[in-house]
């Protein structure tokens, strides 16, 4: 054993990365071909925020419905993200919403998004649609 701890899933599951969001990323068994699809609109909204946390813009845009995503997408620097809290997560055939708030930090000023997001399911996997933000 080389001691190393297993690295705590960024978006707050309890669970190790490799075992939670890792998973979908590609990351827990890495050169195996295409990673599987998120099973739940949950979980692909968990492995997004994973993925602004970690920085991973690639699956960020290949997680998002096509009709809906941009052709590029910046991250701001030098944000820190503290945690998400999903308040609701609900699913009707191939359409789900899922509730959460997410906390960062930038530039030493404390912020909080707020937002339902609206997923769809195609050919077996979910997707990103957009996003209500609320106050």
């Amino acid at each position: 054993m080389n001691g190393a701890r297993p690295t705590p899933c960024p978006c707050g599951s309890g669970a190790t990365y490799v075992e939670c969001c890792g998973r979908w990323h590609g990351d827990a068994n890495p050169g195996a071909g295409s990673p599987p699809p998120a099973p739940s609109a949950e979980a692909l909204m968990r492995s997004r925020y994973s993925a602004f946390v970690l920085g991973r813009v690639d699956y960020l845009l290949a997680s998002w419905h096509p009709d809906t995503r941009p052709t590029g997408l910046q991250l701001e620097p030098g944000t820190r993200w503290l945690g998400l809290d999903v308040r609701a997560a609900r699913e009707a055939g191939e359409h789900a919403t899922v509730e959460f708030v997410a906390r960062s930090k930038r530039d030493g000023r404390a912020t909080r998004l707020h937002e339902v997001s609206h997923f769809v399911r195609m050919d077996g996997c979910w997707f990103y649609r957009d996003g209500d933000l609320k106050t």
